[in-house]
């Protein structure tokens, strides 16, 4: 039987890394896009091979839409097909809900460019290589920030609103043949977001968000990993939804 095959933006680390992983782990090939650490992005590649998996490895700014077309024919050229593919690439400034002074327009541009406008493109580019085998599906990488403003900052927190949105769209554009879904977690344990707090204050807000998560823990990459499964291959009927992965923290009080 042909591989299927798995397109992951910004898979370098962190949940685009843990994501392709599991797919190579279950049997996929694989693609790790990146933007700029050319090692780390290896480094994720030749872990998937050697779970048995053929992997691409593409770098690419999903906020060029040049970009996208020409990550689409790479894999249409190595593998001829993509089955689920995730829009995990994102970016932010972390400010102070408070400091409205802290976000200028450039930042509202440039975090839109990647976390909406950039999933868009990546949609619109692979949309043919999508339908060549359905069922595939879309998954797209939003945040709680999107319904409960509780993120970096206001831009990051509107820029997933816009992507709930988008993934409704698009959820009805191009069904039948493709499920488009999105993953809205919450604190996610990664390199990321403690470079982007700094350690005493990634500390603190790990301790506050587990004391007010019902499960009383914060999320781990690997099971927005596991999500992003569930939603890519088993979820057959589901399209347009935007899945909670937040360990119950929006039940609880604030």
């Amino acid at each position: 039987m042909e591989r299927k095959v798995c397109v992951v933006t910004g898979s370098s680390s962190g949940i685009g890394a843990a994501t392709v992983r599991l797919y190579a782990q279950r049997g996929w090939n694989v693609v790790v896009n990146y933007s700029r650490d050319t090692a780390q992005a290896e480094a994720v590649a030749q872990s998937c091979r050697e779970l048995g998996a053929q992997v691409l490895v593409v770098r690419a700014n999903v906020a060029e839409d040049a970009d996208c077309r020409a990550m689409a024919q790479q894999v249409a050229d190595t593998f001829g097909r993509c089955d689920v593919l995730v829009n995990n690439a994102g970016t932010t400034k972390f400010v102070g809900v408070r400091n409205l002074d802290g976000l200028s327009a450039e930042d509202f541009h440039r975090i839109y460019a990647v976390n909406v406008v950039g999933a868009f493109q990546m949609v619109r580019a692979f949309e043919d290589l999508l339908k060549r085998h359905p069922p595939s599906a879309v998954v797209n990488m939003s945040s709680i920030a999107g319904s409960t403003s509780m993120g970096s900052c206001i831009a990051y927190s509107a820029s997933k609103g816009a992507l709930n949105t988008l993934t409704i769209a698009l959820a009805r554009g191009l069904g039948p043949q493709v499920r488009v879904n999105a993953i809205a977690p919450g604190f996610v344990a990664t390199p990321w977001l403690r470079q982007g707090l700094g350690e005493e204050r990634y500390a603190a807000a790990q301790a506050s968000y587990k004391s007010r998560a019902a499960l009383a823990e914060v999320i781990e990459p690997e099971d927005v990993a596991r999500a992003v499964w569930y939603l890519g291959v088993d979820a057959l009927k589901t399209t347009g939804e935007v899945l909670a992965l937040d360990s119950g923290v929006r039940m609880m009080p604030v």
